[in-house]
């Protein structure tokens, strides 16, 4: 059973990677039509790899019918193996966006590997992620650009400022409370330093990404939702699994050091509360006001935001 599931979560892996390199593959392209087939193909295998990712968990599920005293029969047998052995699992990690610098452990993590799995992950450390490639697609987000969209709008002192940014700041300062204000030095950060270098998504991608969840409701905007959304559940998904492995292993061997040589439990809790890939992403919710309180769009956005121009 225990080689079963092993070898299952690995097939699985190579779907999950088929999926992802189709995906790297459309948006490595100059552009991207979001209201084109092409945005759709990459929605939808991105829930593919959420539902995979789903079964992934739930296969932990059968691996906990086997008791602490069962593993124990076995467990001597399998060392130096262990779960640091998916050289896979690495890999799309890598391929996703989890830089070398950001991973914990990481003078474990290929310690178990062979030298050809070893290149197989730098090589994708070295290649473009998709984490990359999104903050790139969020950049090229039209509607900012054409100034003829936004008459009305009253221009900003600050010339680098878009109009519509200056009037949402004024509506998200209202919504904090005295205690949140310290959110201000944040919503500068995120959204206007063009020289923020701790970041892998950039001030404009951020911005873009911002406008998309807050008037996800127009046509246009409804498949970059759901992108961003599917992206933050793989890494719910991710952060589940390893959430559950590391209850598992501590149920099977508590304290006890693991096979590969790590420190078992608190490893894989370091690991799960530090490998968040899309966490950016997911951070922009700090920036949020209600739909009633949202800056009106001019009439020229709001139809470039639906499917057929007025």
């Amino acid at each position: 059973m225990f080689i079963i599931i092993h070898q299952a979560y690995e097939l699985w892996f190579k779907q999950i990677h088929f999926e992802v390199d189709s995906i790297l593959g459309i948006m490595g392209q100059p552009s991207l039509n979001d209201n084109s087939p092409e945005l759709q193909t990459i929605v939808h295998r991105v829930s593919r790899c959420n539902t995979i990712l789903r079964v992934l968990v739930h296969q932990i599920d059968i691996m906990e019918t086997m008791t602490p005293m069962d593993f124990l029969d076995f467990r001597d047998m399998l060392r130096p193996a262990s779960g640091f052995q998916s050289w896979q699992f690495k890999e799309l990690e890598a391929k996703l966006g989890l830089k070398f610098e950001h991973r914990h452990g990481r003078e474990y993590y290929t310690a178990q590997l062979r030298p050809q799995h070893v290149e197989v992950i730098k090589q994708a450390e070295q290649s473009v992620s998709l984490l990359q490639l999104v903050n790139a697609w969020l950049e090229r987000t039209p509607f900012f650009d054409d100034t003829s969209l936004w008459q009305g709008y009253q221009e900003t002192t600050e010339s680098d400022i878009h109009p519509f940014w200056t009037k949402y700041k004024e509506q998200y300062t209202r919504s904090l409370s005295d205690t949140e204000k310290a959110n201000l030095t944040a919503f500068d950060h995120v959204f206007f330093d063009n020289n923020n270098n701790d970041r892998q998504l950039s001030a404009r991608a951020n911005r873009a990404a911002l406008f998309i969840m807050l008037y996800r409701g127009y046509p246009v905007l409804q498949l970059p939702f759901q992108l961003l959304n599917g992206l933050l559940e793989i890494d719910e998904q991710l952060s589940s699994w390893r959430y559950r492995h590391m209850n598992m292993v501590h149920r099977m061997i508590g304290t006890r050091i693991g096979t590969g040589g790590s420190t078992g439990k608190d490893y894989l809790r370091a690991a799960a509360d530090k490998h968040y890939i899309f966490r950016e992403i997911a951070q922009l919710t700090s920036f949020l006001i209600e739909r009633k309180k949202l800056p009106q769009l001019p009439t020229a956005v709001e139809q470039r935001l639906g499917f057929v121009s007025f």
